[in-house]
């Protein structure tokens, strides 16, 4: 049966999710970045991409901080503000979480991951992450 939601604008029964989206995988990645390492830091994402693909995944991207468009308003007055300009993120998937964790056991050997992780260590072009596990809704 569904499940319900919780929080103070709903308690509604929430969707079911098919079978191909309850197996998807997503991996949400919010990066705290330090501003004055922006180039460093779209260098380091450039070096991921193609290694998550190496090892069956589909990146979507990353994406970074700019200036929001003057005309930016917000849909629901009184509870939408303005994110922080230092945070950036990155999201790819994998078919299964089976195929995920190969990745993560994969890409631990894998010497250009190990490049990439010691770009990182080099230039601390981020300050911090925070890593999401999610479904998508496509429908």
């Amino acid at each position: 049966s569904p499940q319900l939601s919780s929080g103070p604008l709903c308690a509604m029964p929430l969707p079911e999710t098919s079978k191909m989206e309850a197996s998807l995988i997503t991996c949400y990645i919010r990066y705290m970045i330090d501003p004055n390492k922006l180039a460093e830091f779209e260098h380091y994402a450039r070096l991921w991409i193609p290694l998550v693909q190496k090892y069956g995944g589909t990146h979507h991207g990353y994406f970074l901080p700019r200036e929001a468009p003057p005309s930016a308003g917000f849909s629901f007055p009184g509870i939408g503000e303005e994110g922080p300009k230092n945070v950036a993120v990155a999201l790819f998937s994998f078919h299964t979480q089976e195929a995920y964790q190969t990745y993560r056991q994969k890409a631990a050997e894998d010497a250009d991951c190990q490049t990439a992780a010691a770009y990182y260590k080099e230039t601390k072009c981020f300050l911090k992450y925070e890593r999401s596990f999610m479904t998508p809704v496509f429908k």
